[in-house]
């Protein structure tokens, strides 16, 4: 069953902005290359609220758009701020500071500013300006193919996987009560060593588990409220200990970790250490990111069946119709990266397809990869260029974990 239980809209609609102190104006549509009506704007909203003198203005691109037009921007702001008393300043010699991001959301472009003076409480102004639609420019001529590969299957509940490439390659199946440790002999994985989990406090009904490889010892395992570690050496032995820090989102060391609830199977909103100055987002299902030049926009499932997108200054929410496990992969293709979506679809089977975001429209770039059974567990792979998809098939009820990965046709 879909973990936010209800079907959405497939329309986009934006639902909500998630910011302190926001005023927000919008502004006649207009080309991207003319932003002089956004620059009179933005500065009509900044001289209200620092009035004339000496201001430290900043301007920072965290939008798709070329260096040219940043420019322009910055110049007709600035040119704008003058014809109101604003004139620029170094921060050590002006009586405000304005920090301008430029962004964009999935329909406009968005110009945020944050306003400092003095010791009071920062003031953000937004203006939103409507974007021409590229989509049809930027959609890929030829789909990408999503490749499944089983990787393992049992009777048993799997939560996540692992394999080691080696010789002999090794793979790790993280389950409810157990990691199993396989040998790959013969080109059939043999059973090599099996850790039990010790836990105090019982597991959610709806348990979710991540596993991730690291350097000094073998693999970490989160659990809701637990925390287990392997040792170095073999034989190795597991050690679990209540704990509520927070999980990785990647298999990436130093990547964005986000708190999970120890009661129930989502993570809380709570970022650690965050994207740039947001640190708390809406409750979320699952999460993918796509690095961008300056930045990375990040893509959480939310809770509340909208898809939010975070770029380090806001929070915009559409609803998408996707469903609750997302995840990125790193294929190379087009500009990178995809996100690969489960369907939001009620019925005994799942299907993934994949999505790129160049600019604002997410557009679907192929066709659907289905499962006999219903996705119960998504994971980015730990060097992102798979992911780590867990059915259980609908007519038999066995586990099987697939790795998936995006061919280019090239």
């Amino acid at each position: 069953m879909r973990r936010n239980g209800h079907k959405t809209d497939p329309l986009l609609r934006l639902t909500k902005v998630v910011w302190p102190f926001l005023l927000c104006l919008s502004v006649t549509p207009t080309l991207a290359a003319n932003w002089q009506s956004g620059a009179n704007q933005m500065a009509q909203r900044i001289a209200g609220i620092t009035g004339p003198g000496a201001v430290a203005v900043s301007v920072t691109n965290r939008s798709s758009l070329g260096s040219a037009d940043v420019e322009d921007i910055r110049s007709k702001l600035l040119s704008e701020l003058a014809a109101y008393g604003v004139q620029p300043a170094g921060s050590d010699q002006a009586a405000a500071t304005v920090q301008v991001s430029l962004s964009e959301n999935l329909r406009d472009y968005v110009w945020v500013a944050e306003i400092h003076q003095g010791k009071a409480e920062p003031v953000v102004v937004m203006v939103s300006i409507p974007a021409p639609d590229k989509a049809a420019e930027e959609r890929s001529p030829t789909p990408l193919t999503i490749r499944k590969t089983l990787l393992f299957s049992d009777e048993n509940r799997i939560l996540d996987v692992a394999v080691l490439n080696g010789n002999p390659s090794h793979m790790i199946v993280l389950e409810p009560e157990r990691v199993a440790i396989y040998r790959l002999q013969n080109n059939q994985w043999q059973p090599e060593q099996m850790l039990g989990l010790v836990h105090v406090r019982p597991w959610p009904r709806d348990l979710r588990g991540r596993l991730v490889l690291r350097k000094d010892h073998l693999f970490d395992a989160y659990f809701p409220g637990v925390f287990c570690h392997s040792g170095a050496t073999a034989p190795l032995a597991v050690t679990c200990d209540d704990s509520d820090d927070p999980w990785p989102l990647s298999g990436n060391v130093g990547d964005l970790n986000a708190f999970f609830s120890s009661s129930r199977n989502f993570f809380t909103g709570a970022l650690s250490p965050g994207i740039q100055k947001q640190t708390i987002g809406p409750a979320f299902y699952s999460a993918a990111s796509l690095p961008r030049e300056k930045y990375t926009l990040w893509a959480l499932a939310g809770v509340d069946g909208a898809t939010h997108f975070l770029d380090g200054m806001t929070d915009q929410a559409y609803q998408l119709g996707w469903g609750s496990d997302i995840a990125s992969v790193r294929s190379g293709c087009g500009p990178g990266w995809q996100i690969l979506v489960t369907s939001n679809e009620d019925g005994p089977a799942d299907a993934v397809r994949a999505f790129e975001i160049p600019d604002r429209e997410p557009i679907l770039v192929s066709p659907a990869a289905e499962f006999d059974g219903r996705i119960t567990a998504f994971w980015m792979d730990a060097d992102s260029g798979s992911v780590v998809a867990i059915s259980q098939n609908s007519g038999t009820g066995k586990y099987a974990a697939y790795r998936l990965t995006i061919d280019c046709h090239q």
